[in-house]
């Protein structure tokens, strides 16, 4: 809405309520009562200085989404530039901040009076971000990056009051102002924005197709290409080669073509989705890789870009393609395919909201699909090849399929990848003895003593060594002790066998010593945390400790899921037949994560015998 129109609705005491209703009929959930007091106190605040201006007419995109991003600008200010007559847009942050301290060694952090004691992110670098990821992904702004500009409006604020947020350099893409520089704000948008109607400016991103810049593509070209180079064997090449053809009948005519690549843990896909990345971006092609896992695409960005936060935009998650427009891609790569959501959809929205499967398959002329159907591990995960299938020929789609034979994960034993699928059951035939390998050691401990020691023994003499568990035990808050120190509750208790340890840190920051969440699986001080399905999944590591818990015990010949002793809630909720068979795929995962060795320790003795007589024969 225009700035003068904004002001009238503010007048009527309507804002909030009006404003709340459009919210959720576009983004399909409501927003709280403090988020519509935001509302409420600083878009007033916003329009005025506009109205005030003479700006009264530019158009105002209230929680603007950030393109391929969960996140939203308070406001996009859409007008017309008063020199060059071109599109011109303001993106704005706004905060009802009056007091702000430093959070030491961190210059784009702070700590904001009354708003309890957690870091937040300095306004000027959250809007900066948002500029630059708006600049690289919307074509209208492609080689017009300076079309669109940054600031933080601490309306509240005097310039005195916030003086520290001042230390952090303005650029085009991030300033400051606050309520004692207003007038300084409004010539910043004088130079800016013309008076007249900013209507045409709005509608031309709100139709807008989302796509990587050709300096993004260029960056990524160099960066990814200069990581990647794997030797592709076999069907990983077939997979590969399938891919880059499609591509060309896509560029060449009117041609869309689904891939799905299927394998095991430690086969390949991932190398493949990175491969294809490098080499398109080479060919000035567009892609994007996408996931479900955060842990995981952290730890790809990290891997392929640790300095570069441009490469690191191609690596994407899935519910970000929700609002993309069909075929605004070359590639889509999604690999853990099997986490693709499928979630309930209220009757309300049903009109207009579709499944996740759907959503990636419209968004690339070639959309690839990399899963191992056997890591589904919580309701509403729905990633499978049938699944796909059905999705692509409803939409009159051809499917290729490659399934990969490789193993390049438990020391490329096929034997051992074998045994676990017998031994939970999800390969027919019933558990078999393990009768060994030289690539890969099994190993069974009669206490978390022994597995952990075992392990130990490795991780001190330069291999990389984790334990997991089933979710079987609760996952308290990191608690503050007296001396201010942070430290991680004891939550995996064995009381039988006097032994416990933390879970990992539950959080996207390190705490007290211990790594994020994301790189429990990568950092080195990960060892003395017990990893859970969700930080283990699509991570390998040399030798791998795995605690069987009581929700999957052996019981005359046969396994007995038992739902109440798990404490994922998601997952015991499932009916009895789906959480069967999601704790069977959970286990499988977390005994397929070594690359030298697993020892295995179940906390249910008939359990524990049962597969120490299958490793060892007595």
């Amino acid at each position: 809405m225009a700035a003068h129109d904004l002001v009238k609705e503010s007048d009527t005491g309507m804002l909030g309520a009006n404003l709340s209703r459009q919210f959720r009929i576009v983004h399909g959930y409501e927003v709280g009562e403090s988020e519509q007091r935001s509302w409420r106190h600083s878009l007033p605040a916003l329009a005025d200085a506009l109205v005030g201006a003479g700006l009264g007419s530019v158009e105002m995109l209230i929680e603007y989404q950030v393109p391929l991003s969960s996140y939203r600008v308070d406001a996009l200010l859409c007008g017309v530039h008063p020199v060059t007559c071109e599109p011109s847009y303001v993106a704005v942050e706004l905060k009802q901040w009056t007091k702000v301290r430093p959070v030491p060694d961190a210059e784009d952090l702070v700590l904001v009076d009354g708003m309890d004691n957690v870091a937040r992110l300095h306004p000027v670098a959250q809007v900066r971000r948002y500029c630059d990821h708006i600049a690289d992904f919307t074509k209208s702004l492609h080689g017009h990056e300076d079309r669109i500009r940054g600031v933080a409006y601490l309306h509240n604020a005097t310039d005195d009051d916030v003086d520290l947020l001042f230390a952090l350099a303005p650029d085009a893409y991030g300033q400051l102002f606050t309520g004692s520089s207003k007038a300084k704000f409004q010539k910043y948008l004088v130079e800016r924005l013309a008076p007249a109607a900013g209507v045409g400016a709005a509608d031309a991103l709100r139709s807008e197709q989302v796509a990587p810049g050709k300096k993004l593509m260029d960056v990524a070209a160099e960066g990814i290409a200069e990581r990647s180079q794997f030797n592709l064997l076999d069907e990983q090449r077939v997979a590969y080669s399938l891919v880059i053809r499609a591509v060309k009948k896509a560029r060449a005519a009117d041609f869309k073509e689904v891939i799905v690549v299927t394998g095991g843990p430690g086969s390949g896909k991932s190398v493949i989705a990175l491969e294809l990345l490098g080499e398109l971006y080479r060919n000035g092609l567009s892609a994007l890789h996408a996931t479900g896992s955060k842990a995981f695409t952290t730890t790809l960005q990290q891997a392929t870009a640790p300095d570069d936060p441009r490469i690191k935009k191609l690596f994407r998650y899935f519910y970000e393609f929700t609002r993309v427009e069909k075929n605004s891609f070359d590639v889509l790569l999604c690999d853990e395919a099997h986490r693709i959501r499928d979630p309930y959809i209220p009757q309300r929205f049903r009109d207009r909201q579709r499944r996740q499967v759907e959503e990636l398959l419209d968004a690339a002329r070639v959309p690839v699909f990399l899963l191992d159907e056997h890591q589904v591990v919580r309701p509403g995960e729905m990633g499978s090849v049938e699944a796909i299938k059905e999705a692509a020929a409803a939409m009159n789609l051809p499917v290729r399929h490659v399934r990969l034979g490789g193993q390049f994960r438990c020391g490329g034993s096929r034997a051992y990848e074998e045994w676990v699928l017998r031994l939970l059951g999800l390969l027919p035939g019933g558990p078999l003895p393990w009768k060994g390998d030289d690539r890969f050691a099994v190993q069974v401990a009669d206490t978390p003593q022994e597995l952990q020691a075992v392990l130990r023994s490795h991780h001190e003499g330069g291999r990389q060594a984790r334990m997991a568990a089933g979710f079987c035990w609760p996952w308290s808050k990191p608690v503050r002790r007296a001396n201010n120190v942070v430290e991680l509750v004891d939550d995996v208790s064995l009381s039988e066998w006097d032994w416990a340890h933390p879970w990992n840190v539950q959080s996207e920051r390190s705490i007290g010593g211990y790594p994020s969440k994301n790189l429990w699986a990568t950092d080195p001080a990960g060892f003395s945390q017990v990893g859970c399905i969700y930080t283990a999944q699509g991570f390998e590591y040399d030798w791998n400790g795995v605690i069987l818990g009581p929700d999957l015990v052996w019981r005359n010949g046969a396994w007995a899921a038992n739902p109440q002793e798990n404490k994922d809630t998601a997952v015991a909720r499932a009916s009895e037949e789906e959480f069967t068979h999601l704790i069977r795929n959970t286990y499988k995962v977390l005994l397929t994560r070594g690359m030298r060795g697993t020892v295995l320790f179940s906390t249910d003795r008939e359990t524990r015998e049962m597969i120490r007589t299958l490793v060892t024969g007595y």
